[in-house]
């Protein structure tokens, strides 16, 4: 059976992935246009590429502080509050351009149950 600091590192190592694929791949590397589209749509086409960047940067950012263990419980608060209300924006303004349409959200909700889970629940349990 996997113990609690196994199920603790495999989370942490799991959620700082989703930041960084996000980051990376999909909108610093431009290869998932969607997210370019998305970023155009809401704030504008003229620097919609710049400003993905700056937020695939700022992702990768927060996979790295997700790595560094500093300050977990600010941490854990800050990525479900930028994920709450990055989904409800792109739910109201862009569905059409999200992965899952509508139940986009449905997954946004999973994954930030998964960051609170892991820093509020798991962290703060004794075994």
């Amino acid at each position: 059976m996997v113990n609690q600091k196994a199920y603790i590192s495999i989370l942490k190592y799991g959620i700082a992935l989703v930041w960084l694929i996000n980051g990376v791949y999909c909108k610093v590397l431009d290869q998932v246009p969607r997210h370019r589209q998305i970023v155009g749509e809401i704030l504008g086409e003229t620097y919609a590429r710049e400003l993905t960047v700056l937020i695939g940067i700022s992702e990768i950012i927060m996979a790295i502080w997700v790595i560094s263990g500093w300050q977990v419980k600010l941490n854990v608060r800050l990525q479900i509050l930028v994920v709450g209300l990055m989904n409800v924006l792109e739910f109201i303004l862009v569905r059409d351009l999200l992965l899952w349409g509508e139940y986009n959200i449905i997954f946004a909700g999973l994954f930030i149950f998964i960051v609170y889970y892991y820093g509020f629940v798991l962290r703060n349990s004794r075994v």
